[in-house]
């Protein structure tokens, strides 16, 4: 399975929010109330909030297309980190670095282990290199070891923790992190 990789376009909405409707939930821990999935993907996985995304130029949205079908995407945020605990973690690892996160890294169950979120990835660092970003960071759940093992074959490394909200539910998550070559 191969594909394009290209920036999302604004044709892209609906099938984004498709995509990330069938793929968040499998970054979830098990037992999360399947309504605060849902809350999480109208809030932040809609096309609206897809149109906010791509009309902001501090994000680098990414798609792999497969023959017209949208397979995975990518979406990073350009500014310094938000999370205090990410922000120290960040600066005592790689000192005053420029810092972007990797926010969403997703593809399809069927394409997991076809090579193509391994490409998105190097597609994507490529894309921060271009803006002149020094480190890629990323929260993944700690009790999700497969994408765990994905991000360090990826080069990423364990620098730190911290908290994600999902309806209630506080997760807390291994932050993650690698220098940008550029």
């Amino acid at each position: 399975m191969v594909g394009v990789i290209r920036r999302a376009a604004t044709d892209d909405l609906d099938a984004l929010q498709a995509l990330a409707a069938e793929t968040f939930p499998l970054a979830t821990t098990p037992g999360t109330d399947p309504a605060d999935i849902a809350a999480f993907i109208e809030a932040h996985l809609s096309p609206a909030a897809f149109a906010g995304y791509l009309g902001d130029p501090d994000r680098i949205l990414l798609v792999e297309d497969v023959d017209g079908e949208l397979v995975g995407y990518t979406m990073v945020v350009v500014a310094p980190p938000y999370d205090d605990d990410v922000r120290t973690a960040i600066d005592e690892r790689f000192g005053d670095a420029r810092a972007a996160e990797l926010s969403k890294c997703y593809v399809r169950a069927t394409a997991h282990g076809s090579g193509l979120a391994q490409r998105l990835v190097a597609e994507t660092l490529a894309a921060v290199a271009e803006r002149g970003v020094d480190v890629l960071w990323l929260g993944v759940n700690q009790h999700n070891p497969r994408a765990v093992a994905f991000y360090g074959k990826c080069g990423f490394e364990r620098i730190g923790m911290k908290t994600f909200r999902v309806g209630e539910r506080h997760e807390l998550d291994f932050v993650l992190a690698q220098s940008v070559a550029g």
